[in-house]
């Protein structure tokens, strides 16, 4: 294992995906410690993760935040009860294998040389499969990173799922919500407490199975009004926003 992924987490919220968890887990270089949340699957998903040796957090409650919450709180535990030591940084990406987790070593890179505190693969910036992202997902995440750029001078191109970031200072963005509003809360509040942000272009490949949110008209509607939802809190709530130190580079 590298010297320098031993400091790294990850963080892999699962529901219902025991066919692509094994390709997600093996792609992923050694890490310090992988939490896959099971969250409310009905198939084998937290049986396949154990048996890939990874470490496993149930949490019944559905939402994609829901998920990611309760595996940061169980990272936490581990880390009270001195089972492990506070990590460097921590990673999330999802369990469908449409990321390429090899990819870990490059988004990681940037923060454990202390030049940057968030990175965040860029499915738009990369190349992605046909397919891989209907026209509807692109148009929102371009939409979200327009708002997001105009109302806070953010730079981003993409909402992706696929990130890293310094775990003292997500613990600092005292990140809230349970769905589909995740992922754009914690760029908002990067941005709002002056983190170093980089993105870097990732490939993105068609998913193993069917998605949950693009994959249907429901579930792209209710992303699409929890995106701009989160967007229309931080704007009316500044004081909901994060007070953060600058942050201060990590040696390497």
């Amino acid at each position: 294992m590298s010297a320098k992924l031993i400091d790294v987490v990850v963080i892999i919220p699962a529901r219902n995906e025991e066919a692509s968890l094994p390709f997600v887990l093996k792609d992923l270089p050694r890490v310090g410690m992988v939490i896959v949340v099971n969250n409310g699957s009905t198939d084998f998903t937290a049986e396949v993760a154990r048996d890939q040796g990874a470490h496993v957090v149930n949490e019944p409650q559905p939402g994609y935040g829901a998920a990611c919450l309760a595996g940061l709180k169980e990272l936490a535990i581990l880390v009270r009860s001195g089972s492990i030591a506070p990590p460097r940084a921590v990673a999330f990406l999802d369990a469908d294998y449409s990321d390429s987790p090899h990819l870990l070593t490059q988004l990681a890179a940037p923060i454990l040389a202390g030049a940057s505190d968030f990175v965040l693969g860029s499915r738009l910036l990369g190349k992605r499969e046909p397919g891989a992202m209907p026209l509807q997902s692109v148009v929102g995440n371009r939409s979200a990173c327009l708002l997001m750029r105009f109302i806070w001078g953010a730079r981003y191109t993409d909402l992706g799922p696929f990130r890293v970031i310094r775990y003292d200072m997500l613990q600092l963005l005292q990140m809230s919500d349970q769905g589909f509003g995740w992922t754009i809360e914690m760029q908002i509040k990067a941005v709002a407490a002056g983190l170093r942000i980089m993105e870097i272009p990732v490939p993105y490949r068609q998913r193993i199975g069917k998605s949950k949110i693009s994959g249907t008209l429901s579930g792209t509607i209710m992303a699409s009004a929890k995106i701009l939802y989160t967007i229309a809190k931080y704007v009316r709530s500044a004081h909901l926003l994060p007070l953060v130190p600058r942050p201060r580079s990590q040696a390497v």
